[in-house]
């Protein structure tokens, strides 16, 4: 009876380890993982209602599988397009596509929230002027 409740304990033990580990790196600098481009866009002058987009590249520069789970909108003028779940080998790079409404007239700041396995995120933003 021992034995079997020592075994038992054991196998315990080891999934309770299995589950800490985790195939991306724990707690690190994402900018260690993951290199942007884009992800401080100047729109500069945009006509007021007019429509404009630009595209975030993200570069996965570890030896690490990381996929892109959600991109979470600052408000309803922004609209993200990109593909859920999207797994980035390393060395490859995914993009997101940002659209803006145009709905401002003046200076404007906007920002989206990516994020990624490992509760890796990144907030990129952009910024422009709505012109009459």
């Amino acid at each position: 009876m021992k034995k079997i409740f020592i075994t038992v304990l054991i196998f315990l033990a080891v999934l309770a380890v299995k589950a800490q580990t985790n195939t991306t790196p724990a707690q690190v600098d994402i900018a260690k993982v993951l290199k942007f481009t884009n992800d401080n866009y100047d729109m500069g002058k945009i006509a007021f209602g007019k429509p404009t987009e630009f595209t975030v590249s993200i570069q996965n520069i570890s030896n690490y599988n990381i996929s892109l789970d959600n991109v979470m909108v600052g408000c309803g003028c922004t609209t993200p397009k990109y593909t859920k779940d999207q797994v980035i080998l390393p060395g490859a790079t995914a993009t997101v596509v940002l659209g803006f409404n145009g709905s401002a007239v003046g200076m404007f700041s906007k920002s989206a929230t990516l994020f990624f396995t490992g509760n890796l995120n990144k907030t990129v933003s952009f910024h422009g002027e709505g012109v009459q």
